[in-house]
């Protein structure tokens, strides 16, 4: 099993805007000045500039572009919905907002068949959205393939019984945990896993200061380092900044690569650049726009495809 991919689904928006309908549990969007239209032609050149710079160190980005046929302002992060295995099987997963779920469409497996890889199964989880129940992908789950365990911070976007469910699926073990964020004054559990951790080949980002019951924290450091994963502990106020919200990847003659945003990149110190330089090397890009009305950052825009070549 491979825990890093060179090759990225992305979907190129046409009505970003802050979804309010996600606003509800993500604390980290914000509102903007500026008319809906200025926000989506913004957020389609960060998305431009991001692409043209993973294809610049050879990563292979499959761009579709989102259609008028919903209202889809979120269709930037198709790794909420999709998730692509090396088995060969395609999960869609159910999600929390109703205006997501008209992202989901039928047409992206075509284009990825047309790509050369190959579908087996389709694994298809979304009736538990009438149970309200969720489980937003690879935003809820951070996978480590290769040991076959699931991380997963529980909130509305992730529910317990649906990830034991996966994991059952798919064989893998389930480290389940809450992470909280300060919201004016109140701790209040973080929407998705991968805003507040990143899981690489050998090394783990994490803000563990968002774990705030000690026996989960322990248990999740333990499970890390049992695995070989160095720790790269970053604070809150760089969890907010997006510093959790990181994806190695391999470019050009499988070379390493870890991705972020150049908000994230920022926020680091020399000595976290230090412990990530010594095993890949850094992309950044800046994303502005798409972090404060999305609420997402970098990982959140890349579906990784595990897909065996046809």
């Amino acid at each position: 099993m491979k825990q890093i991919t060179n090759t990225i689904l992305m979907i190129r928006p046409i009505n970003f805007r802050m979804n309010e309908q996600t606003a509800v549990n993500n604390y980290f969007m914000e509102e903007m000045e500026l008319k809906n239209q200025t926000i989506n032609k913004n957020a389609q050149d960060e998305f431009d500039t991001f692409v043209n710079t993973l294809r610049g160190k050879g990563v292979h980005v499959i761009v579709i572009d989102d259609t008028n046929e919903y209202d889809t302002p979120d269709s930037i992060f198709p790794n909420n919905w999709i998730s692509f295995h090396e088995s060969g099987n395609v999960v869609i997963y159910p999600m929390f907002a109703e205006n997501r779920r008209n992202e989901r469409r039928e047409d992206i497996l075509d284009v990825l068949e047309e790509n050369g890889f190959k579908i087996k199964d389709i694994v298809d989880y979304t009736s538990a959205e009438e149970q309200d129940v969720f489980l937003e992908g690879t935003g809820s789950i951070l996978m480590d393939r290769v040991n076959q365990k699931v991380y997963c911070a529980l909130s509305d976007r992730a529910h317990e019984e649906l990830i034991i469910e996966f994991c059952e699926d798919f064989d893998c073990f389930p480290v389940i945990f809450t992470a909280n964020q300060t919201v004016e004054g109140q701790r209040l559990p973080i929407y998705h896993t991968n805003v507040m951790m990143a899981l690489g080949e050998d090394f783990a980002i994490i803000c563990l200061d968002s774990i705030d019951d000690k026996k989960e924290r322990k248990n999740v450091i333990e499970h890390l380092k049992k695995d070989g994963k160095e720790l790269i502990r970053i604070s809150e106020a760089q969890m907010h900044q997006f510093a959790g919200n990181m994806l190695e990847v391999l470019g050009s003659d499988d070379k390493r690569f870890l991705v972020m945003s150049s908000a994230a990149y920022n926020s680091l110190d020399s000595g976290q650049l230090a412990q990530i330089e010594k095993r890949c090397e850094i992309i950044h890009s800046p994303l502005d726009t798409i972090e404060t009305c999305g609420g997402g950052s970098a990982r959140c825009m890349m579906a990784e495809v595990f897909l065996p070549k046809a």
